[in-house]
């Protein structure tokens, strides 16, 4: 098993940047996809970003391809997301989450493990 911890998360005015952080408890997280998924206000969660294992490939959703970044320190057992650009529409919890399965994940049925969420609130 793995749990995950999200940090980083805060007030940012449009253009800003945040780095996110989900760290995680457990010898075989190198092992683990990791995605980011987030939910705003009255939405469903949505799939932002994930870093597969063992590939290390990445995949965004179109609304942020281009803004955000995917990387993993697997030496720390931390994923980070760096949200640069930022957009008041990307205010929303923020969660990671992982899953053994091999391959690029974009549905949330897919994970088995989540955080508990870090707020990103986008505004002036």
């Amino acid at each position: 098993q793995v749990q995950l911890l999200e940090s980083g998360g805060g007030l940012v005015q449009p253009g800003g940047s945040l780095r996110l952080s989900c760290a995680a408890s457990g010898r075989t997280f190198s092992r683990y996809t990791i995605g980011w998924f987030r939910q705003g206000p009255g939405k469903e969660r949505d799939f932002v970003a994930t870093i597969t294992w063992p590939t290390g490939s990445t995949y965004y959703a179109g609304s942020v391809k281009g803004r955000f970044t995917i990387s993993r320190d697997n030496a720390k057992n931390t994923v980070y997301l760096q949200m640069d650009s930022l957009k008041p529409e990307d205010t929303a919890v923020y969660y990671c989450a992982a899953t053994l399965q091999l391959g690029t994940r974009t549905n949330q049925n897919d994970y088995n493990y989540w955080g508990q969420g870090t707020q990103v609130t986008v505004s002036s």
